[in-house]
């Protein structure tokens, strides 16, 4: 008998998102996961502006991503006005998207992915046994925000960040003071590690293609080219290897590599660059007995906690190194045609902008492929290589399953969704089942 499921505002994302699937037995006829959310058209917005316009219109892309999309978009201008930042510059560039991660991984985390794990419906719920977990992952947020706030000049949508350099620069005692309360959450970030790296994950395992910057020298942020385990291609090549596509039954993009999914994110940088993990990251990695390459998806969520360990460590050396911080003119710009392409890593994988200037400066075309788009082919791939290994679990359960599975992305489709309707088609008969509901 065929059975047809829809899972519908899957929650505990960042944003809307749907799954039909359509079942024959133990084979899978139909497996569609798409975005629902409304076209927004940032591309078709962005043509017409200014070049220096791009970073503050892109940023309102994602409010959890807004230092990514500015600095992602500031990049890829840079490049396509020849315009070379100054070392400080970048250093204030990776400190205020270390900022952003943390925040991202600490909501992500302890938010979002472990009331999966522990049997409860949201973090609300896990606080009368959980506090001090819950206490931990503010605490964490609070310095990512700071951060951003200090770096940024508010601790959304930053302004201070522009073309060519910043404009105001953070005080250095503010810059000590970072680096004070970095410190102050080295404890939190490794008690999270430990903690996430306990939870019992499901036994599954899908290779796929990892992609992630490799630089050969740091966990890269920023610069470096493309590499998985079997390809390196660099940032200018992109089009030669990424292909957009679209599906009739989802509004966001679907992306591949010479047709076939890959994935992008926390996991995929650690399985990349994991020699290049600040040392008490690698310290963590070899307590937790963890074998390169890790192919299985609910792993991101560990790969995640694992990358709060070195960004915190990596942030307190960067603000070392910014002790003496002043004030510096912006470079100065030449504005002509240009042609610029820029892959920086964010939260939840490899970030893409790209631009066309004219000899105004004025943007004509732009491109921007998220991580979640990338990462939106992988999972629909491993929901359908999951589901026969689960189908004889209760209704309710093999949701659950499903869930978190989509969940150990990190998807963000734009911003939170409120609950989940699941409805079950045998034959003619429908039933309708209620989402799981905690017993705690």
């Amino acid at each position: 008998m065929t059975e047809t499921i829809s899972l519908n505002h899957l929650t505990k994302i960042e944003g809307h998102a749907t799954l039909a699937l359509q079942i024959d037995g133990m084979q899978i006829k139909k497996c569609e996961l798409s975005s629902v959310e409304g076209s927004r058209y940032f591309e078709g917005i962005l043509k017409g502006h200014y070049y220096y316009e791009a970073s503050e219109i892109s940023s309102r892309i994602c409010g959890i991503c807004s230092c990514a999309h500015t600095v992602a978009a500031i990049i890829a201008i840079e490049r396509a006005l020849d315009v070379t930042p100054s070392p400080q510059t970048v250093a204030l560039r990776k400190l205020l998207t270390i900022g952003e991660r943390i925040r991202s991984h600490a909501t992500h985390l302890y938010f979002l992915a472990l009331p999966d794990y522990l049997g409860y419906e949201s973090a609300l719920s896990m606080l009368p046994k959980y506090k001090k977990e819950i206490q931990r992952a503010l605490k964490m947020m609070k310095v990512g925000n700071e951060i951003i706030k200090v770096v940024g000049g508010r601790d959304l949508h930053p302004v201070s960040a522009t073309v060519g350099g910043f404009l105001k620069f953070p005080p250095p005692e503010q810059i000590l003071d970072l680096k004070t309360k970095l410190g102050s959450i080295a404890g939190d970030v490794e008690e999270t590690a430990k903690f996430i790296g306990s939870l019992k994950n499901p036994d599954y395992s899908h290779k796929t293609e990892y992609f992630s910057l490799y630089n050969g020298r740091t966990y890269s942020i920023f610069m470096g080219h493309i590499r998985s385990k079997s390809n390196d291609f660099t940032q200018k090549e992109y089009h030669k290897y990424i292909k957009e596509y679209h599906e009739p039954y989802s509004t966001a993009n679907f992306v591949v590599k010479e047709g076939k999914s890959y994935m992008v994110g926390a996991l995929a940088r650690l399985n990349n660059n994991h020699s290049h993990l600040n040392q008490p990251a690698k310290k963590l990695v070899k307590s937790l007995g963890l074998k390169f390459p890790v192919t299985n998806p609910f792993m991101n969520n560990l790969a995640q906690a694992i990358e709060l360990v070195h960004y915190v460590d990596r942030g307190m050396e960067i603000c070392a190194s910014l002790k003496n911080v002043a004030s510096e003119p912006l470079k100065k710009i030449q504005v002509k045609e240009g042609h610029g392409i820029s892959a920086i890593e964010v939260p939840r994988g490899t970030l893409w902008h790209e631009y066309v200037l004219d000899k105004e400066g004025k943007i004509t075309y732009a491109n921007i492929v998220t991580p979640t788009a990338q990462n939106l082919r992988n999972m629909q791939d491993d929901i359908r290589d999951l589901l026969p290994g689960i189908l004889h679990l209760p209704n309710n359960q093999l949701v659950v399953e499903i869930e978190k599975l989509i969940r150990s992305y990190d998807p963000c489709f734009s911003c939170s969704t409120h609950f989940l309707k699941v409805k079950w088609l045998k034959g003619s008969k429908n039933r309708k089942i209620p989402s799981q509901k905690s017993n705690k």
